[in-house]
């Protein structure tokens, strides 16, 4: 596997922008099309999730032992969506049909085989890990709704009991689809540590032009059923009765695995009398989105081991702490401190700069991300948990999504007979044994 040579070529496919993505699609809808039914039929936003995600894999083709957590999640993930193992030769020829008609004569036998070794290695993994954890946890969990209280204009906390077991770390995320918006999910973080009855709280924001977020916050009601996937994420999460202090530092809905935390610490302080001391800092943009500032204010008052701070950007008239969050944490003692942050992209790329100004060594800056950047940038943390971001999306970008580009007769669209030519047809074996 020539990892330069695919590098090379991905970044000559990329020059054709949203083409790449429409054809790939197109390509595969028309050649599969029983797979079309796996995706909803508004499928906007995923183009630049295709590219992104491959683009990544590709360029660090020389090292995919690096990716291999992710590519296991992104095969347990895919569950939820039937996805077998056939899909994967499926987006395997489409793949290289894509690269066979942007590249052209370069599109020779070496580099097809390249391509080939490539993704076979990737989709392994993925079906591999699917097949796994398939023998000990369901596609997906049903839950019901327990209620849906609406806490601001604009969002809502959605408590939620799923049938069977539903195992989690305090940090983690999780997937939802709602019955008003099927095979539209989206990733919440549980704002409370596992309880005995089972109940999850979700923290809900509603953003204009979001496909979800607005029905969770206007339309869904108790007794719903919702479907949620397996959870996900490791950067927020920690080891139970670690004492290392830590500096909790939020944006907007980015609180609820913070609160989880919270929670979790809390509990330990309760059955041991000792635990980390912890200071939250809470940033909003006006004060009325402090939208748990009673139980926040309560445990600070009690808890003798939390700190608490509300911290508003936006309203000059506020008598409280003012400024970006960011910047109020960067002030805080760091020494002998573990930073967890999460929010918005912005918030978090800010948080992070500011902190490691001050000083905060990175391996002492926990954030989650589901998605794929350039090793080193910083800007691109997590959406709100919660929250959708302004794409309307918060899921782990994969090559086996939808194109938001409905298919079309027009230039660069596969035609209804294309098959994949020598040279582009991928085959994944099933793992052995």
């Amino acid at each position: 596997m020539d990892a330069n040579a695919l590098q090379r070529s991905w970044d000559q496919v990329t020059r054709h922008g949203e083409k790449v993505p429409l054809y790939f699609y197109s390509h595969l809808f028309v050649s599969h099309p029983e797979v079309r039914t796996m995706f909803p039929l508004n499928m906007s936003n995923q183009r630049d999730k295709f590219v992104g995600a491959l683009g990544r894999i590709v360029s660090h083709a020389e090292q995919i032992e690096n990716d291999v957590a992710f590519l296991q999640h992104l095969g347990r993930d895919h569950r939820k969506y039937a996805v077998m193992t056939e899909h994967y030769n499926a987006v395997g020829a489409s793949l290289c049909a894509t690269l066979a008609h942007f590249l052209g004569p370069e599109w020779d036998e070496d580099l097809a085989s390249h391509w080939t070794a490539a993704y076979q290695l990737v989709a392994r993994i993925m079906v591999e890990a699917a097949e796994t954890s398939s023998e000990t946890t369901p596609d997906w969990w049903d839950a019901e709704v327990v209620s849906a209280e609406r806490r601001t204009m604009d969002l809502t906390l959605l408590t939620v009991r799923p049938r069977r077991t539903f195992p989690f770390r305090p940090g983690q995320s999780l997937s939802m689809e709602i019955p008003q918006r099927p095979k539209l999910w989206r990733y919440f973080s549980p704002a409370n540590a596992p309880r005995q009855d089972g109940t999850i709280d979700l923290h809900v924001q509603q953003i204009d032009g979001g496909r979800v977020s607005p029905t969770v916050v206007r339309s869904l009601k108790a007794g719903d059923t919702v479907k949620l996937g397996a959870p996900v994420g490791e950067r927020l999460t920690r080891r139970e009765g670690d004492r290392k202090e830590l500096l909790l530092v939020a944006g907007g809905t980015g609180l609820a695995p913070l609160l989880s935390v919270l929670e979790q610490i809390d509990q330990e302080w309760q059955r041991f009398q000792a635990g980390p001391l912890v200071n939250l800092l809470h940033g909003v943009r006006m004060p009325w989105h402090l939208y748990d500032r009673p139980r926040l204010r309560e445990l600070a008052r009690t808890r003798p081991w939390f700190e608490y701070t509300e911290v508003v950007s936006d309203d000059p008239s506020y008598p409280g702490t003012r400024g970006k969050v960011g910047t109020v944490a960067a002030r805080q003692s760091l020494t002998g401190r573990t930073a967890m942050v999460c929010g918005g992209p912005q918030m978090v790329a800010h948080t992070l700069e500011q902190l490691a100004a001050a000083g905060l060594r990175p391996e002492y800056i926990k954030y989650e991300h589901f998605y794929y950047a350039a090793a080193g940038e910083h800007a691109v943390g997590p959406a709100p948990s919660g929250q959708e971001t302004a794409s309307d999306e918060q899921q782990p970008p994969t090559p086996l999504r939808a194109s938001d580009t409905p298919l079309d007769s027009g230039r660069d669209v596969p035609a209804a007979d294309a098959r994949p030519r020598r040279g582009q047809g991928l085959r994944v074996p099933r793992s052995a044994g």
